[in-house]
């Protein structure tokens, strides 16, 4: 009994492992393992991958960013139900290739001899015929015409008669087995060029992503990787002058830090632009010093020209600033104060902001070139609260710097409008908002204006407050009308200006209605400089809300003429104050006006208490240069080869056999019947059949 039952246990596991097998290399299984690829392929191109994690809390919320980050949709092609899917495929097909590759080859050398004469009639491509001719000599005959359409041939005795046997186009099984092997061979180079190697050394090796901040020198050795390591793909960061030894690979809770087998020494980066200013060329020149012998050698690196050095390639991914010094002027944006005072910085530091409270500056970024198209900027929208669309489009157009440089180099809307710095102003209690200004005046809507966004977080596109330029190209006279605002002595003498030029003559109750007149502007000036919270337009429209509805859109109309000519009175005041002339009264200076009115408004929503403009630079250029160790590109080609093969040979060859049975006639001639087929039954193959018809010696025909 207890045999008995050992042996049933025995064929139920042998059957349960015979089911398993016929379902992992069946097609509709690997047709659902490339179905799931597929769909990870598309989510991985949607979604872009191993992003620093708060862009993605940014773009999804909290909640979705857990989700998202449990289904590992951060790192698609790293994620472990993704390297197992691949796993599976390798092993489905793997497993089909060793169920039928043995078959294919068999019956690849097989001749198919023992079939039946009366197997060939059931043919639906056959033909019969007596020939004269005896049996041996028509054997030979028709052997010798079969092979001479490329066909092998092989003649086979049966009993009272003879049959030749013919094949061509048996590579066609070949197709089969390549595309096929072509497929586990493509697989096994991808897993070779993941970052499975660098997990295995997570997982057993103690390897941990490093956190923290500070020198790369300093970094601890559980956080690096050794030279040995089979495949990697960083980015090394060099500045001008300097050298890199390592490569930084990014991590899903960190970096880890790549050894190298050499050191990189950037001599100089090298960008050359077109006549419209964009880049056409990124090149760095540089020194590679090999670590084991000593050697050294200069070299080139391009975009699209790699350096390859002990099997480590070196891209031109991009670049950015390795440390320039800025020199910059900070006006102040708030209150009545117009007192500047000089400022320095260097890229990736930090500077305490002196004299304007107690804020930091951090120096992020700083371009000596913005190329835009300034067709885009027809429409005449304020920045800040205002056309969220023009500065979306102005701060995609300035960020192509590393795009399609060669399609647009004709185009004539395209400007370089000059240096730029970026910047975060941090308070005491960590909050901070992000700054991008430009260091030239910009040409937009026949106005020379400045250029200075802001926003709140790196996940948002800068929103633009346009200060006009003066007629000397500065900042200078906003400025003094900005402070001149809030400087309730200059709005009192600029309301008794205006009232006075309004009403010259007196005359009855003039003084009456000019007091009035001076009072209303007065209170204008008040209104628009805003009680502490609400200031600009946005408090003029609160102030005209709280009349009724019958008479808002008139009184705004005496309200904003009101405005305007004591804004005017207001910067001749100013002026006046600082010992200059009038300002002439003319459509420049009211244009002028104009823009310095509505950026004073937008200036309410700066969120800085000032404003940093630059005034000169000693630019340092850095080479951001991908790394990466790839075994498995070399097994992919040798894959993508197979394919190609295997896929032709499919296509277009055609597995072809051909019987003709001989075999003695009553009246001392020769009977043949002949049968053909095919895999696939084409036009090509009715017209070969038809020509053999007519070919083959021996037919009365």
């Amino acid at each position: 009994m207890n045999v008995t039952t050992a042996g049933l246990q025995l064929n139920t596991r042998r059957r349960w492992l015979a089911e398993a097998v016929e379902l992992i290399s069946s097609m509709r299984f690997a047709i659902s393992l490339l179905t799931l690829i597929a769909i990870a392929s598309v989510i991985g191109t949607v979604l872009k991958q191993n992003e620093p994690m708060p862009n993605y809390v940014n773009q999804f919320g909290p909640f979705w960013f857990e989700v998202f980050n449990k289904l590992g949709l951060y790192a698609v092609y790293s994620a472990w139900w993704f390297l197992l899917i691949m796993s599976f495929l390798v092993l489905s097909t793997s497993l089909c290739i060793i169920r039928n590759a043995p078959k294919m080859l068999k019956d690849m050398r097989s001749w198919r001899e023992n079939v039946r004469e009366q197997s060939l009639r059931n043919f639906h491509h056959k033909a019969e015929w007596t020939s004269a001719l005896p049996l041996t000599a028509l054997a030979h005959q028709l052997a010798q015409r079969i092979a001479a359409s490329g066909y092998k041939v092989k003649l086979v005795e049966k009993d009272a008669g003879r049959l030749i046997a013919a094949k061509r186009g048996a590579a066609n099984k070949w197709g089969y087995i390549f595309a096929h092997s072509a497929i586990v061979i493509i697989c096994i180079g991808g897993l070779l060029d993941s970052d499975l190697p660098i997990r295995f050394q997570e997982w057993f090796n103690g390897k941990t992503p490093f956190a923290g901040s500070g020198a790369i020198s300093a970094i601890p050795a559980q956080h690096r990787l050794g030279v040995g390591n089979p495949t990697f793909r960083g980015n090394t960061f060099i500045p001008e002058g300097a050298t890199s030894n390592t490569a930084i690979l990014p991590r899903q809770n960190g970096v880890l830090v790549q050894e190298l087998p050499f050191s990189i020494q950037l001599k100089k980066f090298i960008i050359e632009h077109y006549s419209t200013g964009m880049p056409k060329l990124f090149a760095s020149e540089v020194v590679v010093r090999d670590d084991e012998t000593g050697k050294t050698f200069n070299a080139t690196i391009k975009v699209n020209q790699p350096l390859v050095y002990k099997g480590v390639a070196i891209y031109q991914a991009s670049f950015d600033d390795g440390g320039s010094k800025l020199q910059l002027a900070a006006y102040p944006m708030t209150g009545s104060r117009r007192e500047t005072f000089a400022l320095k910085g260097e890229v990736g530091g930090s500077t305490p902001l002196t004299g304007a409270g107690e804020y930091t500056v951090e120096w992020t970024g700083f371009r000596p070139f913005n190329v835009e198209n300034m067709a885009q900027s027809g429409q005449d929208v304020r920045a800040v609260g205002g056309d969220k669309g023009f500065n979306e489009r102005f701060a995609a157009g300035l960020d192509k710097q590393l795009g399609s440089a060669a399609k647009n180099a004709n185009n004539k809307d395209l400007k370089n409008v000059g240096p730029s710095v970026q910047y975060k102003l941090r308070d005491k209690t960590g909050q901070a908002r992000e700054y991008h200004n430009y260091m030239q005046p910009v040409l937009l809507d026949g106005s020379m204006v400045f250029l200075t966004g802001m926003r709140d977080s790196p996940s948002e596109s800068f929103r633009y407050v346009r200060i006009p330029a003066d007629d000397k190209d500065t900042v200078e006279e906003w400025m003094r009308l900005r402070a001149a605002v809030f400087d309730p002595e200059l709005r009192a003498q600029a309301a008794r200006r205006y009232a006075l030029h309004a009403m010259p003559e007196a005359k009855g109750n003039v003084d009456t209605l000019r007091q009035q007149l001076q009072l209303s502007a007065l209170r204008g000036l008040e209104i628009f400089a805003g009680n502490g919270q609400e200031a600009g337009y946005v408090a003029v429209s609160k102030f005209l809300e709280k009349l009724p509805p019958a008479e808002q859109e008139k009184a705004a109309d005496v309200f904003m003429k009101i405005l305007n000519g004591s804004m005017w009175e207001l910067w001749q005041a100013a002026r006046e104050n600082d010992g200059l002339p009038a300002a002439a009264i003319d459509e420049k200076h009211g244009r002028f006006l104009q823009l310095a009115i509505n950026a004073i408004s937008d200036a309410s929503f700066y969120g800085a208490p000032v404003y940093l403009q630059l005034r000169g630079f000693d630019e340092v250029k850095a080479s951001v240069l991908q790394v990466t160790r790839s075994p498995g590109k070399n097994v992919v080609y040798l894959g993508c080869l197979l394919l190609t093969l295997g896929v032709f040979a499919m296509f277009y060859i055609r597995e072809r056999r051909l019987w003709v049975w001989l075999k003695p006639d009553s009246e001392g001639g020769t009977h043949a019947l002949m049968a053909m087929s095919s895999q696939r039954k084409t036009l090509d193959f009715e017209k070969e059949f038809e020509a053999l018809k007519t070919q083959l010696p021996g037919r009365d025909s």
